[in-house]
């Protein structure tokens, strides 16, 4: 009876242990497609006021861009926090734009509601694709992506951000 338990103990754990490693896997970022970057600059998209707006205008900066939604928790707690860094980096030509993945609708409601002070944009299905592009395999949220001036894709996170590392990354740029 033992010896069983033992057994079954020991498959149980090593189901567990490919679970969790698959898991990780899925959620992790992938690498960017190679074009993504210039596809994403090549976008317009409407901003939260419903105006139609050209992406490439933020060419030649520092992007970092959030990937959120009105629904999502973790997406609408780090707003704040990118609002305040938004106002630190203004002078440092580092620009956050936020991509909601929702319905126009949400977006200017949500925009009217709260005082974000970066771009918000209504990405809807096409963001989410443009998210797929820039390594955001798995479609979760927040993700957010920083792009150098070069136009490269420099660091990607899948969650909600932790500041001092994201201070981190862009002070390594």
């Amino acid at each position: 009876m033992k010896k069983n338990v033992l057994i079954f103990g020991g498959v149980a754990i090593l189901f567990a242990v490919f679970g969790i490693f698959f898991a990780i896997q899925r959620l992790s970022p992938a690498p960017a497609e190679s074009s993504a970057v210039s596809t994403f600059l090549s976008q317009t998209m409407k901003d939260a006021n419903g105006q139609e707006q050209a992406l490439g205008q933020w060419k030649d900066q520092v992007l970092i861009v959030n990937f959120w939604a009105t629904w999502c928790a973790p997406c609408v707690d780090e707003m704040p926090e990118l609002s305040n860094l938004q106002r630190e980096l203004s002078a440092q030509k580092i620009q956050i734009l936020g991509i909601g993945i929702d319905s126009a609708a949400n977006i200017v409601d949500f925009a009217k509601k709260y005082s974000i002070n970066y771009p918000l944009y209504v990405g809807g299905i096409n963001g989410s694709e443009l998210s797929r592009q820039l390594g955001n395999q798995g479609g979760g949220l927040p993700f957010t992506v920083i792009i150098g001036r070069d136009g490269q894709v420099r660091k990607t996170y899948l969650g909600r951000l932790k500041m001092d590392e994201l201070r981190k990354t862009l002070t390594s740029l």
